[in-house]
């Protein structure tokens, strides 16, 4: 189902589309979290993506109860952003010999994920409200504000010295 298929219809309809699709690439990001832990050198950054890889396990099991909340079947659909995303901080990864300079550009790749999902759960929260289903906003909230200040910490480590490291 494409985003502007005939298949949505509704509001209601788009907004189990997102859950779909949010699902897909928060599980996604459990696969990719342990391996950018493992290329980090940084011992505050491996820390951090290995924290924010039982958040984001947490955030599958909110999105499973968001799903039968509003008795929609729990389900993902592919989302080529969040691939795309992942493949391009593969690559990058691949590609930087500087240890320093890969921390850095982890730190880049992760926060294109954050603010995807940033986006995403934010949306979502919208509608939901907007559907009637203050329960469902309620639950996504709470992970939206854990994307925030996982964004915040990301961006603090990297202006604090990973990229200074990266630079000299």
């Amino acid at each position: 189902m494409g985003l502007f298929t005939k298949d949505i219809k509704t509001m209601n309809d788009l907004f189990v589309h997102q859950l779909q699709d949010i699902y897909y690439a928060e599980q996604q990001l459990t696969k990719a979290l342990p391996k950018m832990a493992d290329k980090a050198t940084d011992p505050q950054l491996k820390q951090g993506f290995l924290t924010h890889l039982e958040e984001t396990r947490q955030h599958v099991k909110r999105l499973e109860e968001v799903f039968k909340m509003h008795g929609a079947q729990v389900k993902a659909v592919d989302c080529p952003a969040i691939d795309g995303i992942i493949e391009e901080a593969e690559e990058t990864a691949g590609e930087v010999a500087d240890k320093a300079v890969l921390d850095a550009a982890l730190i880049n790749a992760a926060q294109a994920a954050e603010h995807y999902e940033i986006v995403r759960y934010g949306s979502l929260i919208a509608w939901a409200k907007q559907l009637g289903r203050n329960d469902c906003a309620s639950v996504l909230a709470k992970t939206l504000e854990e994307e925030k200040a996982t964004d915040q910490k990301l961006t603090t480590l990297a202006e604090s010295k990973v990229n200074l490291r990266a630079a000299s």
